[in-house]
């Protein structure tokens, strides 16, 4: 039985800041506007991030665009939200995060069997010579790609 999973928004900047060294998966409580604008695809990860705080894991500056129809019911859109994951899970990420110097980043936001989901990624950050490594290995591989196309 194979489950369809809807993305609703990558974090592609994560990707290019952080080396993500261990990828979890979490629910969030929401609100029903903010379900149907996640629904919508109204979502920005863009600078959001995940802290832990009193034993629990929020994610932070996650835009969630308001509802068009949700008139005076409307949440705020930058509002700390929680993230639903196990105790004993918690307590490892607050360990990898205090003693190796790792961030948490939300890395996408789907929908599975109409739950929003989000992947939290446990990343440490690239310096700036890594970002240029990654970006002339890029380059590389597509001189080479451009390379073979041209030779068949």
């Amino acid at each position: 039985m194979s489950e369809e999973i809807k993305v609703v928004t990558e974090n592609r900047q994560a990707r290019h800041n952080y080396f993500v060294e261990e990828r979890l998966e979490a629910g969030l409580i929401l609100t029903g506007t903010e379900i149907k604008s996640i629904r919508a695809g109204r979502v920005n990860l863009k600078d959001s991030y995940a802290e832990i705080a009193g034993g629990e894991l929020w994610v932070v500056q996650m835009h969630i665009s308001p509802y068009d129809k949700g008139n005076r019911f409307n949440h705020n859109p930058l509002r700390r939200r929680k993230l639903l994951l196990h105790k004993a899970q918690i307590r490892k990420l607050v360990a990898k995060v205090q003693q190796q110097g790792m961030t948490l980043v939300p890395l996408r936001l789907y929908i599975v069997r109409g739950l929003a989901k989000v992947e939290i990624g446990l990343c440490r950050g690239k310096k700036t010579y890594d970002k240029r490594a990654v970006i002339a290995n890029r380059d590389a591989e597509r001189e080479i790609a451009r390379a073979f196309r041209a030779r068949r």
